[in-house]
């Protein structure tokens, strides 16, 4: 599945109900997985011992895959975040609905590709330890490059930062345009001004 070696593939299915005895969820909280998540199913672990000639990482001794059968295709990312603080593991969000799938990965934040065909859909194990492959996956899931110099965990607070930046552009741009009072036009026209200069810089 998803063009990984078949020497990793599993099938353990990790019932809700399990889940929800096991890390004693509220009922608000069952009600609202429950209405997005039909099943979930471990489908894959990549290791060492799973794919012959992949080292191991300093950081990432393995991960897993796993199928998330989704009973709306429009779901509450919440619960997606949930499964990562109930799992304690490197994990790959497989999500599927009818015949397309979006893949999902948490690596401090919540990284999710865009839907397409099932059938198409493919994991590339890019690099020769897990430290390697598992940084490929999150980039290509999150659409982002790593820059020279920093990690990718530096790469992601960059990334952040600078998107802060642009929403809170967006919003003074709407104010500036509502604003009457020339002192208070002037102040967030210098604040905008600054803003934009950081990321110019950046």
């Amino acid at each position: 599945m998803f063009a990984l070696p078949a020497t990793t593939e599993i099938k353990k299915s990790l019932p809700k109900k399990a889940i929800y005895e096991k890390f004693g969820l509220k009922s608000a909280q069952r009600d609202a997985f429950d209405a997005d998540i039909s099943r979930i199913d471990i489908v894959n672990v990549v290791s060492p011992s799973t794919v012959p000639g992949l080292k191991e990482g300093e950081c990432v001794k393995e991960f897993y895959v796993l199928l998330v059968t989704l009973k709306r295709q429009h779901f509450d990312e919440k619960n997606i975040l949930l499964l990562t603080k109930l799992i304690k593991q490197n994990m790959i969000f497989a999500l599927v609905y009818n015949d397309m799938v979006r893949f999902a990965v948490v690596h401090e934040k919540l990284f999710v590709m865009d839907w397409e065909l099932l059938e198409d859909a493919a994991l590339p194990l890019m690099g020769l330890d897990l430290d390697k492959v598992w940084e490929n996956l999150v980039t290509t899931i999150g659409k982002f490059e790593v820059m020279e110099g920093v990690t990718m965990e530096e790469q992601i607070a960059i990334d952040g930062e600078k998107l802060k930046k642009i929403k809170a552009i967006e919003s003074l741009e709407k104010k500036l345009k509502v604003e009457k009072q020339p002192r208070k036009k002037f102040e967030m026209y210098q604040e905008l001004v600054e803003l934009k200069k950081f990321l110019s810089n950046s």
